[in-house]
């Protein structure tokens, strides 16, 4: 290492050990003879890598190992850092800003623990947050506040439980099939006999329609769609991966579509 680095590394190690050691790091990396890369980037280049950062902490999550979660919860945590840094050099905020701006968001909202309300349910506090979020930030249209850049399923199901918390809802999950079994019929209706798709964007708007049930049935639930959908998603992957191999000779010819069947079954009895 040379006397400049070690010149730096010594700046990071005075500094308390953790967050603030992560945060002179930023500051080091961001400075004379820091990285040319760290210093190049803005609030705008930085929106991809915390999107992905946030994703792999999620799949750490799901997965449920301790020190992956550890990393992963790092790595986000270097992207807020590393916005702070940039909002600090601008003389506009900096991580203690954050911080507090976060810390008395959350004793506002929870008046049941620091107020007066009172809540004893998980629901009737997300009905509550619901309301004074609306009402500290007047809003034109339901959907205001709710990101666009989150997936499809995570949105829907975000914009149907605030309305839900408006008293636009089922009252149970029972009451959910059978919009769902209208939307399939409706989906239904846009395809042939023969299987062929009448008009594509009919029957697009039609499965929309479909999708948007589900994630309200999924809501209603308790579930999770967007977890549900990744969890359905990682059983087709491992069936899949079970009967490549067993089905890899039979690719070709009429009684390829047999054999994967054949092959799909022997996959799904490996779940049990």
């Amino acid at each position: 290492m040379t006397a400049k680095g070690q010149d730096l590394l010594a700046a990071i190690q005075a500094a308390p050990r953790g967050i603030r050691q992560l945060e002179k790091l930023l500051e080091v990396l961001r400075g004379p003879g820091g990285c040319p890369w760290d210093r190049e980037q803005t609030h705008r280049s930085l929106r991809q890598y915390l999107l992905e950062e946030a994703y792999e902490a999620v799949e750490a999550i799901d997965v449920g190992e301790t020190q992956a979660m550890v990393e992963e919860m790092g790595d986000v945590l270097l992207q807020v850092v590393f916005h702070a840094q940039l909002g600090r050099e601008r003389g506009e905020f900096d991580l203690d800003d954050i911080a507090q701006r976060e810390t008395d968001k959350m004793i506002e909202r929870h008046p049941h623990v620091f107020g007066e309300l009172s809540a004893d349910s998980a629901d009737q506090v997300r009905d509550q947050w619901e309301y004074r979020k609306r009402a500290q930030k007047p809003k034109t249209g339901l959907a205001d506040g709710v990101p666009r850049a989150l997936s499809a399923l995570t949105r829907a199901q975000t914009i149907s439980a605030r309305a839900s918390s408006l008293g636009f809802d089922w009252t149970s999950v029972a009451e959910v099939l059978p919009k769902l079994a209208e939307e399939l019929a409706e989906v239904k209706q846009t395809v042939s006999a023969q299987g062929d798709i009448l008009d594509i964007d009919a029957f697009e708007d039609e499965l929309g329609d479909l999708i948007f049930a589900a994630v309200n049935l999924a809501r209603k639930a308790g579930v999770d769609a967007e977890a549900a959908l990744r969890k359905a998603t990682q059983k087709f992957v491992g069936r899949f991966d079970r009967m490549e191999k067993p089905a890899a000779t039979r690719f070709d010819g009429p009684a390829a579509a047999a054999a994967w069947d054949a092959a799909w079954l022997v996959a799904k009895q490996g779940d049990r």
